[in-house]
């Protein structure tokens, strides 16, 4: 549905955008995490033909961005992280215009507004000036302008960006509507919590280079040479702290907030871990608990992007 080719963006001595590939199957919902300045704006630009690639090309369910733009738009609908609204435009007349934008009849527009304003929760708001909506509502009037001509693929950047939370939530429980109706979701988003619960799968972009690609779990898998261990003792914190910092795999010991207590990494694996705990026990290290603190995305995130160096 979308392949992307080696896709990079220069601007002069700067690299905004590094030899992207991607491959996106029909119907997934793949979430593009990044801070800021890392690439992702760019790659939803191109995709959508606003901006030109310096090199390498990009297909939007089999047609290509620069060789087809037209028929590339009829199949996106683009939702920009920064979006201009009418605003002496009722939410109808707001659609309206966009629906003949793209060549819809009258009359079949009169049936779909009603529709799309239902799906996104403003079928109240229908008869109500664009510039009195609250931000959220006119996030969610911008994702059904992208919805009029039913566009097979949305490419959303950052759509819960400068939303409440309960306006993320809003904005949440629509992307999982449109999930089930079967398109295919390109979405960018810092928020990494709710990407890990919409998408089925995640790419983290740094320095205009992507670099790792995967579920969520596949992700977390990358880091488990390095996990995050909590160890409480009865008492003889100092002995205990001796004993595991003798062994080659624990790095980085230090004490832990509790009383009696250390933290370390470890980048053993899960078997020698395990020999660690049984050596301890042995060694009469009167330990209370032993514990792997699971790693979450934000950590994820920062722990694979840290040594990427901007271009």
């Amino acid at each position: 549905m979308i392949e992307i080719i080696n896709l990079t963006k220069r601007y002069g001595n700067f690299t905004a955008l590094n030899s992207l590939n991607l491959e996106i199957e029909k119907g997934t919902v793949f979430g593009f995490v990044g801070q800021n300045g890392a690439g992702k704006s760019t790659t939803f630009s191109i995709l959508a033909t606003l901006l030109a690639p310096t090199s390498g090309t990009a297909f939007i369910n089999g047609y290509n961005i620069q060789k087809d733009p037209k028929m590339v738009r009829r199949q996106l609908g683009y939702m920009p992280d920064f979006f201009g609204v009418y605003d002496q435009l009722k939410t109808v007349e707001y659609l309206h215009f966009y629906g003949a934008s793209y060549g819809i009849p009258v009359h079949e527009r009169e049936k779909l507004i009603p529709q799309l304003l239902d799906l996104v929760n403003l079928s109240h708001k229908q008869d109500s000036y664009v510039d009195l909506l609250s931000r959220g509502m006119k996030q969610r009037l911008c994702l059904a302008r992208s919805l009029i001509h039913d566009p097979e693929v949305l490419i959303l950047d950052e759509p819960a960006s400068g939303l409440d939370p309960r306006a993320r939530v809003e904005m949440r429980e629509i992307l999982k509507e449109l999930k089930t109706m079967g398109k295919t979701i390109l979405i960018s988003s810092h928020i990494l919590p709710e990407l890990a619960e919409m998408c089925d799968t995640i790419g983290i972009i740094d320095g205009g280079q992507l670099v790792a690609e995967g579920s969520v779990a596949d992700i977390q898998a990358q880091l488990q040479g390095e996990k995050l261990i909590i160890v409480k003792v009865f008492s003889d914190i100092d002995r205990a702290i001796a004993f595991f910092e003798d062994d080659p795999n624990v790095t980085k010991l230090n004490c832990g907030d509790v009383e009696n207590s250390l933290q370390f990494i470890y980048k053993g694996s899960i078997h020698e871990q395990t020999d660690l705990l049984k050596k301890a026990i042995f060694n009469n290290i009167a330990i209370t608990s032993f514990s792997e603190i699971e790693t979450d995305l934000e950590d994820v995130f920062m722990e694979i992007t840290k040594g990427v160096e901007l271009s």
